[in-house]
């Protein structure tokens, strides 16, 4: 991601520090015989189980440790690993082709791709400890997987690793660069279908860089302005595929986006409407889509600000996720370029900030599909956005829209950091995005959009407030939504408010996009 050089409050300009560039590869030798700097060994609870004589069970173990004299089972003894996740063992051991061995623990069972993910970060942590530049990867047993399982595997431990390796340290004076420069993974096959998995893997993985460092960017760095630029340089670089088409306020004014333009009205920063379009070189498109983002890049509060303990004013930077899963998952797209699909990408992008000129509590904003909104809090400005970005996604004549937005402090209270909140009327889109979701090893939960909580949501002066009862806040906000949507269109909002960042990290995670790209995966031809 790269900024303009204009002047930005406080003077701030982010380095440009490229993604790591990791040579992988898939090779079937024998592991003992591997060189380079570390050989990482996944390992299961079950792969630790030791016999009388405390040597290992598991074949490939006791293979290594018959290499080793019977050091790698006597230190991990010592050091009681049990092959628990988050588990690391890293030894420096002569009798290996490798100059160290380490053992990553997967916990009682590794079957799914969150568990491989982590594998791949886990080995990129070891990794960055030891100083490694070549890295081989193996699980202990690989018997029960499935050839299908064994791509998907390997895909995840690449994710995990890319991921894992990468930090973003453009706004630091002093950053030092990653130093691992290949991976082998070991065991999982080989061949052409393997190699174009490997690449999608880190096709995606750099669209989550992406997606990750629009989100960690301060407003002051990425106003709207910025991120319809680098909406545009999406586009631009694949032109093939991808059209851009940004709308300025007047030209929202002519498509009658009252809502979304309230909103704006308070700042210094004009609003910019984001419409990239995605269209297969060749080829007949069977499935319209269209991906819908929620674009605050500072959210204030508005004339309601936010304050007080726990208000998390200085993360609102955070607000603008669901349009960093959009574009990150535009990115991923172009590079990949499903056949059979178009998508449309959409962002209603502005701050929420508070002037002279700005919304008020009482307002009632006019919507571009005719219907009014008396504003009863300004703080809930993000689903006014979305009601003109739903009506405009409608009218491009998708059959499917998917909705994602930081909107709710009232889903992270029900759900916790780690899950988003899914709503949707359709069980069939329900079931794909579920589908798409455990391939991509991204949490997702299926909430009620309970009808009799509507009667929260009326006005005595307009067809809605924005802001129903305190209680299932997150569910009459996608109420609010849904109104916005053509009923011919299959519908769903993801609130993740939650997993837009990590609180241990205190960075963003780039969570949505891996879902979105397997979304339109399984869409494509």
């Amino acid at each position: 991601m790269a900024h303009s050089a204009r002047a930005t409050l406080g003077l701030t300009q982010p380095a440009n520090i490229d993604v790591p560039k990791i040579a992988f590869s898939a090779k079937e030798i024998d592991v003992a015989e591997w060189k380079g700097d570390i050989l990482a060994v996944g390992v299961t609870e079950k792969d630790m189980a030791k016999d009388d004589s405390k040597k290992f069970e598991n074949s490939l173990l006791k293979k290594l440790d018959a290499k080793l004299g019977g050091q790698l089972s006597e230190a991990s003894s010592e050091e009681d690993f049990t092959g628990k996740p988050g588990q690391s063992l890293v030894l420096r051991l002569p009798g290996l082709g490798s100059k160290r061995i380490g053992l990553i623990g997967l916990g009682q069972s590794a079957t799914n791709t969150y568990n491989f993910r982590n594998f791949g970060e886990a080995i990129a942590a070891a990794a960055k400890t030891a100083q490694a530049s070549d890295v081989g990867i193996v699980l202990a047993s690989t018997g029960s997987i499935s050839n299908e399982s064994k791509l998907n595997t390997a895909s995840a431990i690449v994710s995990g690793t890319v991921l894992g390796t990468y930090e973003d340290n453009r706004y630091k004076s002093d950053s030092k660069r990653p130093v691992l420069k290949s991976v082998d993974i070991l065991g999982l096959g080989t061949g052409p279908e393997l190699v174009k998995k490997l690449k999608y893997a880190e096709d995606v993985s750099s669209a989550v860089i992406f997606g990750k460092e629009l989100v960690n960017s301060p407003a002051n760095v990425l106003t709207p302005a910025v991120l319809a630029e680098e909406a545009s340089k999406i586009a631009s670089t694949y032109s093939d595929v991808l059209s851009a088409t940004i709308l300025s306020a007047e030209q929202c004014i002519e498509l009658k986006m009252g809502s979304y333009l309230g909103v704006a009205a308070a700042s210094a920063n004009p609003p910019h409407f984001i419409h990239l379009c995605y269209k297969p070189s060749s080829g007949p498109v069977k499935a319209k889509l269209a991906l819908v983002g929620k674009g605050l890049t500072f959210d204030s509060g508005g004339y309601n600000i936010k304050t007080g303990p726990g208000c998390s004013i200085e993360f609102m930077k955070f607000d603008m996720g669901g349009s960093a899963a959009v574009l990150g998952a535009a990115k991923a797209i172009g590079q990949v370029k499903p056949r059979g699909v178009e998508v449309h990408f959409i962002v209603a992008a502005c701050e929420n900030m508070i002037s002279g000129t700005g919304m008020r509590p009482g307002d009632i904003v006019t919507a571009s599909n005719g219907k009014t909104i008396e504003v009863n809090n300004t703080d809930a400005e993000g689903r006014l956005t979305l009601a003109d970005a739903l009506v405009y996604a409608c009218n491009q004549g998708v059959e499917k829209i998917i909705d994602l937005a930081t909107l709710t402090g009232a889903c992270r209270v029900a759900l916790g950091p780690s899950i988003a909140g899914v709503f949707t009327p359709s069980d069939e889109l329900a079931n794909e995005v579920f589908t798409a979701a455990e391939a991509s090893g991204e949490k997702l939960w299926r909430m009620p959009l309970e009808e009799s909580y509507w009667e929260s949501m009326k006005s005595g002066v307009a067809d809605m407030v924005n802001t129903g009862a305190r209680q299932g806040g997150a569910i009459t906000a996608a109420l609010f939504l849904k109104q916005f949507v053509d009923e011919k269109v299959q519908w769903m909002h993801i609130d993740m408010a939650g997993p837009v960042s990590s609180e241990k990290k205190r960075t963003a995670t780039g969570f949505g996009i891996l879902t979105l790209v397997e979304w339109v995966q399984q869409h494509s031809s």
